[in-house]
């Protein structure tokens, strides 16, 4: 025999529609984009991990002063370096680069030139073919796209024409890192080339930089391996060669980065997707816990005729199970479809990757079926095992509270009738209203957290321009006077951070001129003063020892702070130039370039290393901007769509729950617009306190986020900064989402009968 209960599905279906729908259709879309971001990103790693055997990526790599003859690259790839039993040797190859100014463009950009490869960090090609002819280039496709250059176009690397033949990834800059000490990649500004051996020979000569990239016979996956390996190598280089640069793979931004990215990002998606889930399953076992309130009577007949607790258990979990099941089966169906090609075309927006080919990932599809299947039944048969505890009489007679009866809340006979009503709400559903609060709170952070991006990025912006020390900050590679009025020698020398918990930190030493045009700061008692990004991030102070290392050689040097200035382009610490040459024992005149507000021309460009605008300092704000553009607007519409839900939602069920109470102010004669202003303004009160109360929670909470996770993972550093408008942003968005579900409530009030007051009577 069929059970009966099973005829209540569709009454109860159809009376909760509403609800089921709106759920349905929020955890759809939830399971949707986690299931197409874990699918694409699962599938773009597989591509990247791959492409280390596949594209045969370097090892790392090292420059030198001059270019190495034969007999001492066979001399290094003979040498052999060990970890415990296992023996490697090193397989060197000559990629030579230039770094030329790249004209047709937007802006002043670097193209990075490379010959074609043929043994190491092998190309993709994405379009068009290889350059063959010494007029002819391939680009990074990601560079290339962000500068709208097309295959067949023409650009200028230096004052050379070239045409662009084809658009490639390559392996070694899947993040188009410029220098690996620099705070983010950019890849509207710095792209790389490849042309053929005619094409390189076009080039100016004193450009080169002549680099060696390396494999070891035996790929080492073990960061910790690749290390102790790695250290063996650079303290023989450094005996055999003079080296001007040295990067092992497992420190080269520009290989690891995008990696180390994709693994993070899949971890904070995995929370967040835990997290709402979790609200979820509480505001369906909310919601069946109002149904049995509802429906006590009808649980106590059932109960007294025979009808076991497990049953009706069973019973209130169908339909959310049911729900929950459906919005899974479309949502992955959807997630492996539409929202995986949009989510790999936010990467391939960031990432310069090769094409990946799709595949299917258990763990991801577990995690998005049957993890909030789970995390419902779970939370949802304590809640339901909890309530239906009671004997059938007291189902019967209505007293579901675990507490006996309670004495009514005492409110001052003072305060007119509506205020002492809407406080008798309050109290009579402060369960609910908790909750509301609760997801108020997290729908607050999912919505700044997509807001405070491009504020925050601006600001950042304007400050880096307004503290550049000078329009132009030429860097040179060996010292030369200019007679450009203005002009002020500085030294510059750079040393790395380490501090534990942090990734490393470049920071750059200054020497200033006393009575410097550029720098207001007084070095009469032998002054250093230090950067405050570098006092925020690190949590340093006036007085505190700052120990500092060279890059490839094993030398510390230690600063004994005097105080802290704004400075945020770098972290930076500024001394007086006659300290910083008696410091790092250089001669008295020494220098390493020219701070000017005026463009340097009577120094030849052979002797100019770069040449640092205002415009090179903000390329982080522009990149991060792009990069993250895609991701932190889909952030700011689940936050919204999360203020809906949980406002429709409890709301409803407070309404649903006080159906009675509401029948009955409406036979003392109130009108539907005063009741329900009874209850909408009740509720409207909440969320405004929610609201409010968001605001200081999410910033502190944000704020510890970056200090305890962003900061430690990132080199360089932002600063947090959120302008008040994105809060005011999201308390309207918050009063806006409220301001929607007043109305579906109001006429949901409308339609309360007045003779649901004379059912149930007591």
């Amino acid at each position: 025999m069929k059970n009966p209960l099973n005829k209540r599905f569709p009454k109860e279906l159809l009376g909760d529609l509403g609800k089921y729908i709106v759920i349905f259709v929020f955890v759809t879309a939830m399971i949707a984009a986690v299931s197409g971001f874990f699918a694409s990103d699962d599938n773009m790693y597989q591509t990247y991990t791959s492409g280390f055997e596949t594209y045969h990526i370097e090892s790392g790599h090292f420059s030198t002063y001059t270019e190495l003859d034969e007999e001492t690259i066979e001399q290094i790839e003979a040498e052999e370096f060990s970890y415990k039993d296992q023996v490697y040797q090193m397989e060197i190859c000559n990629a030579d680069y230039y770094n030329m100014e790249s004209e047709g463009t937007d802006g002043d950009n670097t193209v990075r030139v490379y010959q074609n490869r043929e043994s190491q960090n092998l190309l993709d090609i994405f379009e068009g073919e290889y350059a063959s002819k010494e007029d002819e280039i391939t680009l990074d496709r990601m560079y290339a796209a962000n500068n709208d250059i097309k295959v067949g176009d023409t650009i200028k690397v230096g004052s050379l024409s070239y045409t662009v033949t084809g658009l490639v990834a390559a392996p070694d800059y899947s993040c188009l890192f410029e220098d690996n000490t620099s705070v983010m990649f950019d890849a509207f500004h710095f792209g790389v080339g490849f042309m053929s051996e005619g094409g390189i020979n076009r080039l100016p000569q004193e450009k080169i930089t002549y680099n060696y990239s390396w494999r070891y016979s035996t790929w080492i996956e073990d960061d910790k391996i690749a290390k102790e390996v790695g250290d063996e190598v650079l303290e023989y280089l450094k005996d055999t060669v003079v080296l001007t640069n040295f990067v092992p793979e497992y420190s080269n931004n520009a290989i690891i980065f995008t990696g180390d990215d994709m693994g993070s990002d899949k971890a904070m998606f995995g929370v967040f997707y835990v997290i709402v889930m979790v609200i979820i399953a509480f505001i369906f076992a909310v919601s069946s816990v109002g149904t049995i309130e509802k429906e006590a009577g009808v649980i106590g007949t059932l109960r007294a005729s025979g009808y076991r607790k497990a049953e009706l258990v069973r019973h209130y979990l169908f339909l959310p199970t049911a729900v929950i099941v459906l919005a899974g089966i479309i949502g992955n169906i959807l997630g492996y479809t539409v929202f995986e090609d949009i989510f790999a075309e936010l990467y391939y927006n960031s990432y310069s990757l090769a094409p990946y080919q799709r595949s299917f990932h258990w763990p991801s599809f577990l995690m998005t079926t049957l993890l909030p299947v789970a995390m419902m039944l779970v939370i949802n048969l304590v809640v339901l095992n909890s309530k239906l505890k009671l004997s059938p009489l007291r189902f019967l007679r209505h007293d579901l509270s675990r507490r006996g009866r309670k004495k009514s809340i005492y409110l001052p006979k003072k305060r007119p009738f509506m205020h002492r009503f809407r406080l008798r709400i309050l109290f009579q559903n402060i369960g609910n209203y908790i909750v509301l609060v609760l997801g108020v709170i997290l729908a607050g952070v999912i919505v700044i957290f997509g807001l405070m991006f491009e504020p925050m990025l601006d600001s950042y912006g304007e400050l880096v321009a307004d503290d550049a020390i000078a329009s132009h900050q030429y860097v040179l590679k060996t010292p030369a006077e200019t007679e450009t009025k203005g002009a002020e020698k500085y030294g510059m020398y750079s040393l790395n951070l380490h501090m534990e918990g942090y990734v490393e930190d470049s920071v750059l030493i200054y020497g200033i001129q006393e009575d410097s045009e550029y720098l207001d700061l007084d070095f009469s008692e032998h002054q250093i003063y230090y950067s405050n990004g570098l006092a925020d991030k690190y949590k340093i102070k006036a007085g505190d020892t700052l120990k500092l290392d060279e890059a490839y050689v094993d030398k510390s040097y230690e600063f004994v702070l005097s105080e802290e200035v704004e400075y945020y382009p770098s972290f930076a610490i500024f001394m007086s130039i006659d300290d910083f040459n008696e410091f790092f024992d250089y001669e008295k005149d020494s220098f390493t370039g020219y701070f000017s507000n005026k463009e340097i021309t009577d120094i030849d460009s052979i002797y100019i290393s770069t040449d640092i605008t205002v415009s090179d300092l903000t390329h982080l704000s522009d990149q991060l901007d792009h990069s993250i553009g895609g991701f932190v607007k889909i952030f700011q519409i689940l936050g919204v769509v999360m203020f809906l839900l949980l406002m429709y939602l409890l709301s409803k069920q407070i309404i649903e729950k006080n159906a009675k109470s509401i029948s009955m102010v409406k036979i003392l004669g109130y009108r539907n617009g005063e009741v329900a202003r009874l209850y909408i303004i009740a509720t409207a009160v909440v969320v405004l306190g929610a609201l409010l109360v968001a605001i200081p929670i999410v910033s502190t909470l944000l704020h510890w986020v970056f200090d305890t996770y962003i900061y430690t993972m990132m080199a360089g550093y932002i600063p947090y900064l959120i302008p008040t408008a994105v809060y005011v942003k999201m308390f309207v968005m918050g009063v806006g989402s409220y301001a929607v579900v007043s109305v579906v409530l109001m006429h949901k009030i409308n339609r309360i009968p007045k003779s649901d007051a004379l059912k149930n009577m007591e």
